[in-house]
C-alpha cells in the first residue's frame, strides 16, 4: 500500500513541475495580461494586413504584366489588354485615393 502512495504522491509532483512549467510558458504570460495581449493582437493584425496588400500587389502585377503579353492572340489578345487596362486604372484611382 505505501507503493501506491509513493507512485500517486510522484505523480502528483510531476504533475506539480509541468504545471508550473507551463504557467511560466511565453504564451501563457502573454496572455495573463490583457494589455499586452491587445497589443500582440494589434501587431499581428498589422502584420497581416500590411502582408495582405502586398501580396495582392504583388499578384495583380503580375496578372497585369502576362495579360499584356497575351496581345499577340487575335481574339484572347483584344481581351487580355481591355482587361488589363481595366485592371491598371483600377491600381491606380485606388492608389491615388480617387
Amino acid at each position: 500500500m505505501s507503493e501506491g502512495k509513493d507512485i500517486l504522491s510522484q505523480d502528483i509532483n510531476d504533475l506539480r513541475e509541468e504545471l508550473e512549467r507551463l504557467n511560466n510558458h511565453r504564451f501563457i504570460r502573454i496572455h495573463n495580461s490583457n494589455l499586452r495581449m491587445m497589443w500582440v493582437q494589434f501587431l499581428r493584425g498589422l502584420a497581416f494586413g500590411f502582408g495582405s496588400v502586398v501580396g495582392a500587389s504583388i499578384v495583380v502585377s503580375i496578372v497585369g504584366y502576362m495579360l499584356n503579353q497575351m496581345e499577340v492572340v487575335p481574339i484572347i489578345g483584344d481581351w487580355a489588354k481591355q482587361l488589363a487596362g481595366e485592371i491598371m486604372s483600377e491600381t491606380q484611382r485606388v492608389e491615388t485615393g480617387q
